[in-house]
């Protein structure tokens, strides 16, 4: 079965995370989806659908509480150019609700987080300029 744009928004607004790779002295803008590891190959589908090359992680079970977690599954989107040019202009002014919200917060934060490197403030640039208004590669 082929995905949809719109399929993977829904999916995004559920199980997704527009967030950062933290360490002592950066923080690097990254996108996230997990799912339990039963999904692994419909998160192929999502990454092969968007044109990225990631590797699927499989982490886990966590917790200590006795509960019969499975493993989880994750799609994890660091790289600058994915980042720019599929994660960011495919999710722009296309969710609804707290997603949207907290993608926008998201750009907001790397252009004023003092651990965001410089390159990646790009995203942030081009986000106050309009840059993903005026050329929106996912028109779907």
């Amino acid at each position: 079965m082929k995905l949809t744009n719109d399929y993977i928004r829904g999916l995004v607004e559920g199980r997704g995370s527009f967030t950062f790779s933290t360490n002592n002295t950066r923080k690097v803008p990254a996108f996230v989806i997990v799912m339990h590891e039963r999904d692994k190959m419909l998160l192929e589908k999502v990454r092969d659908h968007l044109g990225l090359k990631n590797k699927i992680y499989v982490y886990g079970p966590y917790g200590n509480d006795g509960a019969n977690r499975g493993k989880n599954t994750r799609l994890i989107v660091r790289e600058f150019g994915p980042m720019k040019n599929v994660i960011i202009p495919f999710f722009y002014k296309r969710l609804v609700g707290n997603k949207r919200k907290q993608f926008e917060e998201w750009l907001e934060k790397i252009g004023s987080d003092p651990l965001v490197p410089e390159s990646y403030k790009l995203y942030y640039k081009l986000y106050k300029s309009g840059y993903w208004d005026k050329n929106l590669k996912f028109l779907n």
